[in-house]
């Protein structure tokens, strides 16, 4: 006897996914239409406040923007651009690497952190401008005053930021490396850096905005070259449209390089855990 049945199976059910690329596609395309948004909410904030106050006061975009055109038709914003960002590069990069090491022996030995706390603490507090007159005196108006001014900016906070993130490791992790007979450079290699990784780059970020602010007040004592010199100079000559040049550009130049530096980290530092 054999029993026949009729009629097909049911089909499967299949579900349509979008794809992890699209839905990336479609998150990119949404973050640049806001950020499109706010840059046009911006400039119309920005046109309105220039026709209430006037040209005198108020820079309009329109103006700045030919501005703009003017210094970077004889070379005005390319040499200053080039001379505040050579600056800030070298000092920052100095400060960084100065910085973090310091920072890992003051969170690892208690004689270090005691034997600099007091000097840090005190330095700290001191701001850069203070020491721009006896910059120049010491190191003359050429690129060692600006340069030694901005590490002075960087050091002290990636030394601080790098302190912290080692001294907030967590002590179970050590004193397991340590049963199991790890040194304390294999300490310092495996468990120490890697946890405070995401604490230097933090201050990395903070000292680059830091020195930004630096720039402006050392090349305005003692440069002929530079977006402060500029600012500067612009503000003696009446253009107030050069002044907005000035700002803009530095406020693009350090977007700029924090977004190079993040994503260099996020390439490059990504295992450590660092998120920016």
């Amino acid at each position: 006897m054999t029993i026949t049945t009729t009629g097909s199976p049911a089909p499967a059910r299949t579900r349509t996914r979008p794809r992890r690329g699209t839905r990336a596609r479609g998150r990119a395309l949404r973050t640049l239409g806001l950020y499109a948004l706010a840059v046009l909410v911006g400039l119309g904030v920005w046109q309105l406040v220039a026709m209430k106050y006037g040209p005198s006061l108020v820079a309009s975009p329109g103006q700045t923007f030919a501005a703009a055109g003017e210094l970077a038709a004889d070379g005005t914003l390319a040499n200053s651009v080039i001379a505040s960002s050579r600056r800030i590069l070298i000092g920052w990069g100095l400060g960084v690497l100065v910085g973090a090491p310091v920072g890992l022996l003051i969170g690892q030995i208690r004689v270090v952190r005691q034997l600099l706390e007091p000097y840090i603490e005190f330095f700290r507090f001191i701001p850069p401008v203070a020491f721009v007159t006896l910059a120049v005196v010491w190191l003359g108006i050429g690129e060692s005053s600006k340069v030694v001014l901005i590490f002075y900016t960087a050091v002290f906070i990636v030394t601080l930021n790098t302190s912290a993130g080692v001294m907030a490791v967590n002590e179970s992790k050590l004193r397991a490396a340590a049963s199991l007979g790890a040194s304390r450079r294999q300490v310092l290699q495996r468990i120490v850096l890697p946890s405070t990784v995401p604490y230097i780059l933090t201050g990395a970020r903070l000292a680059m905005g830091n020195s930004f602010l630096t720039i402006v007040s050392a090349e305005i004592v003692a440069s002929q070259v530079g977006l402060g010199s500029l600012i500067w100079t612009s503000r003696n000559y009446g253009r107030i449209d050069w002044v907005f040049v000035g700002i803009i550009t530095l406020g693009i130049l350090g977007l700029v390089y924090d977004r190079i530096l993040r994503l260099i980290a996020m390439r490059v530092l990504h295992k450590y855990g660092a998120r920016v």
